[in-house]
């Protein structure tokens, strides 16, 4: 469970990664409907985001879960997969 105190949100890990998921396929999978992605599948190896991609994931996390996110937590560890992000999500919540 995540819990972020600054905007007061609770949210479970399968939440974080289904409005990952729905965001990734509705904004860079546009043109592959249907396309599913695993929870522990690197998105930069399957070629679903690139550089401008990340940026576009750290920005939605920033508006979505009010949080700051940092240039540099913007690594793969964070944001290589579904559940880095909602790993890097819990970690930046409890901070």
């Amino acid at each position: 469970m995540i819990t972020n105190q600054k905007a007061n949100t609770v949210l479970d890990d399968a939440q974080v990664i289904e409005d990952v998921r729905s965001f990734i396929c509705g904004t860079m999978l546009i043109d592959a409907p249907g396309q599913t992605i695993d929870p522990d599948e690197s998105l930069v190896q399957r070629g679903v985001i690139d550089s401008t991609g990340v940026l576009e994931l750290a920005g939605f996390l920033e508006q979505r879960y009010a949080i700051r996110v940092d240039d540099d937590e913007i690594t793969t560890e964070n944001m290589d997969s579904l559940n880095a992000i909602a790993a890097y999500l819990r970690r930046k919540f409890a901070a």
